[in-house]
């Protein structure tokens, strides 16, 4: 699953969970990974809220220990024993992401930093239930669009510091930001750290087959807009499979011999099969005959090969092939019936059905290839 973050406001740690949790991630699930910390004395609810007529969800994280200064190795430490582990992989990888920022800004070493606004346990609920809601919600991927950063200045345990953070500044190396009206911390530390432990890519949303999107609401209050994040859910058009390459090559067949060979291993389920011309020892001509096969297929089509070419051997090798999402429809070109294979990028006609509409209406094949991509008799 890939999910898209659009944080129109800005992000936080809370707002990241509660648009999760509005897509779909179970609170019960969420709670579990918390829990599985070992952290006590800690609650999340999570509210359904209207802001500026938009319907979204807002978490509160409540504790019973206040404290918003200890050291990063106790909180490294709870998240560490988060279950199942790829929560906590990411959940330790993040708040490690803290802990080296904050020493490389300080001059200390990361194993004996001192969180101070980062330090509380609500730091560690926020990390660990985005990553388990992730984990719950099958998500392997995350875009984001880019981040509005707010100018002014926030307080902090080292006094006056001009927004966004440095800390978070240095979280956000290599992302994408872009300048915002609002003032103030648009995106928190927290939510920078998260970011860079997903490793969140901030190149265009691939080619989606969409589906939920959740809403995040902040505690901040906006005039103007709601203060949401959304976040997308969908999955991929991009088809990666597994094939073999079968290949073999001779010098001793027909034009007439390949032809058909080609055609065999297409009628006997080959994805795609040709013949490439090379020059082979003592300079003597001959073709490369290639053929792509599914697994189940490949030996099938291996003794096909070997049959109707009489070679002595084949070679074959995985590959990767990468499919984009395609379809075929039809168009009618002076009432003429013209076949379109389309995909993400264009459409191109039916060659034989252009061919035989061309035929039956004195028109170039240029001209009804043409008017079929154009829609046809509309």
């Amino acid at each position: 699953m890939i999910a898209w973050l659009n944080p129109a406001t800005g992000l936080a740690g809370d707002m990241f969970l509660a648009a999760l949790l509005d897509a779909g991630a179970p609170l019960t699930v969420v709670w579990g990974a918390i829990a599985s910390t070992g952290l006590t004395g800690w609650d999340l609810t999570a509210t359904r809220v209207v802001d500026h007529g938009l319907t979204a969800t807002r978490v509160h994280v409540s504790v019973e220990d206040t404290a918003t200064s200890r050291s990063a190795a106790e909180l490294i430490s709870l998240a560490g024993q988060a279950k199942p582990a790829p929560v906590a992989d990411l959940a330790v990888a993040a708040l490690r992401a803290i802990a080296q920022t904050e020493a490389r800004l300080h001059g200390t070493d990361p194993d004996s930093v001192h969180l101070h606004e980062l330090g509380g346990h609500d730091t560690l609920v926020d990390i660990v239930g985005v990553a388990a809601a992730l984990h719950a919600l099958d998500v392997t991927s995350v875009y984001c669009a880019p981040l509005p950063l707010g100018a002014g200045t926030v307080s902090t345990r080292h006094g006056v510091l001009p927004c966004p953070a440095p800390a978070t500044v240095a979280l956000l190396d290599g992302a994408a930001v872009t300048g915002t009206t609002l003032t103030g911390e648009t995106v928190t530390p927290t939510a920078a750290a998260l970011l860079r432990a997903i490793g969140a890519s901030y190149d265009p949303v691939p080619l989606l087959h969409l589906g939920t999107t959740g809403y995040g609401a902040g505690t901040r209050t906006l005039a103007d807009r709601p203060n949401v994040v959304a976040v997308s859910l969908g999955s991929s058009t991009v088809e990666t499979r597994s094939l073999v390459m079968l290949e073999t090559t001779v010098d001793d067949v027909t034009g007439e011999t390949l032809g058909h060979v080609l055609d065999r291993a297409l009628e006997e389920g080959a994805h795609d099969a040709w013949a490439v011309p090379v020059t082979m020892k003592k300079s003597r001509p001959g073709h490369v005959v290639q053929v792509l096969a599914s697994p189940q297929t490949a030996a099938a089509l291996s003794e096909l090969l070997l049959a109707e070419t009489g070679s002595l051997g084949i070679r074959s090798y995985p590959v990767a092939r990468t499919a984009l999402p395609r379809w075929t429809s039809s168009v009618l070109v002076g009432g003429c019936e013209v076949r379109l294979k389309s995909g993400p990028h264009g459409s191109k006609p039916e060659f034989d059905d252009v061919a035989a509409a061309a035929r039956t209406l004195g028109l170039p094949l240029r001209e009804v290839a043409r008017r079929a991509v154009l829609g046809g008799d509309q």
